[in-house]
């Protein structure tokens, strides 16, 4: 009870009209007699948990000496991150896999159902993390810890999301490395480290260094996209050097809109749909929990990741739904070149269905461009991956769940420990150096990406848990970001990411392949393990805390405070108004 005397300078009970939370908080009763409720529960919470050391921070846990993130990322840099931060080869390369298999019809449907539902995940993770954005308190890992109660769910949720961001980082570092032997057949080994070694330096940096290249590279990005819709448009009109009239929907005609995969007949047509699903899953894996690790390193996170999230739809509408659509239109899914290069198992821009159709055109030199642009999207979206990881290490390190030195920061708010661990990972994408090691690295990677559909089943849980107790509490006035369908789409996401994680690897059913079975259902006896193993050792058979025993208010006044006190930029002219609206 020590911490209850300090905070109202007494032994006495604590008065009825208030409640002290985890760090400390002096919460006033301020709606009646449904708040009186929930102070009484908090603070018979608290009494139950004083025995736990300060430095434990019970729940949430408030930022500890020699741990301290800092607020580095200007707004610019979160607007262009979430625009564009997680876009890798995902989208530029693997999307011709997914046209060969499914057809443009398919791969268009696959991009459009993804589109959708990770923006309602981003939605449900935006909302939670814009309540109360204290920096290294917004991982999955930590949301799931606050908002479920169960130690062992989170547990689970941060090993499972960390595993998924530190392999996606070397798995991008390789793909820039294969991009360049577009140009040069030098031994891909030697640019692997060329990049992993500047990559790393780069996180040893203070956050607003990391911010101001995934700013500049971002740019990039979003100005080859759209140069590359708009040269879809001129392609579909007839105005490329080698069309003969316009071009229109061709290739959906002949070879066709879908690819019957696997079987004939609809029931084809329909698999070629879930494939491409979760062939195209890989480019938008982890991209909400990126925005939100970035987000709480930002200056004024409650302005400007709701900016963000708001925006989020549009990238989704404009990258990936008229990005695969563009693919449809000037690549066949029968092209020559495109099913040369998958044979191959090129990772290069040969594969790149973007830049086979800029060959098919005639266009030239636009394809070294272009993979030039790939080259960038790579190496930034490993940055990025690489960045998120170290910040879920340090957010479960804070906590006592991995060794607490992985929780340590520098004077510039780095955890360095966090950093070296992640990049001693990253190591493995060596491994693709050696054809026959080549083949341990695609497992590795597309465990990562099922164990990413598992983080969003983790979020939406988080997400339910954080409603219910919001609504309890009597909080709801104090939300300031409610996006739409945020308990219905946590319900869908749950069950079609649930879906996906369990028919991800359905073809190997058809000719069964135990390699293959591996890769596509490892993940969810590693997830149990992780689960009961945890439970287990910890005697936590809990599933759920009741809503009554959710701290919902530490940090909360602080948060308010900083957001009270932030003033919005003023626009003197055209220019800066665009600039504002922008960034």
């Amino acid at each position: 009870m020590n911490r209850l005397k300090d905070v109202f300078g007494t032994s006495g009970p604590v008065p009825e009209s208030t409640v002290t939370t985890s760090d400390g908080e002096v919460y006033e009763t301020q709606i009646g007699s449904a708040t009186s409720k929930t102070e009484k529960n908090l603070y018979e919470f608290q009494v139950d948990h004083d025995e736990v050391d300060d430095s434990e921070n019970s729940l949430m846990g408030t930022q500890q000496k020699g741990t301290e993130m800092k607020q580095g990322l200007k707004s610019r840099h979160i607007q262009i991150i979430a625009l564009a931060g997680a876009i890798g080869t995902g989208l530029f390369v693997g999307s011709g896999s997914a046209l060969a298999s499914c057809g443009p019809a398919g791969l268009f449907v696959g991009y459009l159902v993804l589109s959708l539902l990770v923006w309602m995940v981003m939605n449900q993770i935006a909302e939670m993390v814009t309540f109360i954005p204290v920096p290294g308190q917004t991982t999955v890992y930590a949301l799931t810890q606050r908002y479920t109660g169960n130690p062992s769910l989170a547990f689970t949720a941060g090993l499972n999301l960390y595993y998924a961001q530190a392999l996606i980082a070397p798995s991008e570092v390789t793909a820039a490395a294969f991009v360049i032997q577009y140009w040069t057949p030098i031994n891909s080994g030697a640019w692997i480290t060329i990049f992993w070694v500047t990559m790393v330096a780069l996180e040893f940096c203070a956050v607003q260094y990391f911010g101001e290249v995934e700013f500049w590279i971002g740019l990039i990005k979003i100005f080859t996209i759209t140069g590359l819709i708009i040269l879809g448009i001129v392609i579909f009109f007839g105005g490329a050097p080698a069309s003969h009239g316009v071009l229109g929907f061709h290739y959906w005609k002949h070879p066709g809109a879908f690819t019957e995969h696997l079987v004939k007949g609809n029931t084809g047509k329909f698999l070629a749909c879930w494939t491409s699903i979760i062939k195209s899953a890989f480019a938008f894996i982890l991209s909400p929990e990126l925005i939100t690790a970035c987000a709480s390193e930002a200056k004024n996170p409650r302005v400007n990741l709701p900016k963000a999230t708001s925006r989020f739809i549009y990238r989704m509408i404009f990258f990936y739904v008229f990005g695969s659509l563009t693919i449809g239109v000037i690549v066949g899914s029968n092209d020559p070149r495109l099913m040369s290069a998958i044979s191959a198992g090129a990772s290069s821009a040969a594969a790149s269905p973007f830049v086979i159709g800029i060959q098919n055109a005639g266009i030239k030199v636009l394809n070294h461009i272009v993979n030039a642009a790939i080259l960038t999207s790579a190496y930034s979206c490993g940055n990025s991956q690489f960045f998120s990881a170290t910040r879920t290490l340090h957010s479960m390190a804070v906590r006592g769940e991995v060794p607490r030195i992985f929780g340590r920061t520098n004077r510039y708010g780095v955890p360095v420990y966090s950093v070296i661990n992640t990049a001693l990972i990253s190591l493995v994408s060596y491994l693709n150096v050696s054809n026959s090691s080549a083949v341990v690295f695609t497992w590795l990677t597309n465990i990562s990406t099922v164990s990413g559909f598992f983080s969003w089943v983790f979020i939406g849980i988080a997400y339910l848990r954080y409603r219910k107790a919001i609504d309890y509490h009597n909080l709801n006035d104090r939300v300031t970001f409610r996006p739409k369908f945020g308990i219905a789409g946590a319900y869908l996401t749950i069950f079609f990411f649930t879906l996906i994680s369990f028919t991800n690897g359905y073809a190997v059913f058809f000719k069964f392949n135990a390699s293959d079975f591996v890769a596509a259902y490892i993940t969810i006896p590693i997830i149990l393990v992780l689960y009961v193993g945890h439970m287990l050792w910890y005697r936590n058979f809990t599933l759920f805390a009741p809503p009554e025993q959710i701290d919902c208010i530490t940090g909360l006044k602080e948060v308010e405070q900083q957001e009270a006190e932030y003033e919005a930029p003023v626009a003197k002219n055209w220019l800066m108004k665009v600039y504002f609206w922008l960034c």
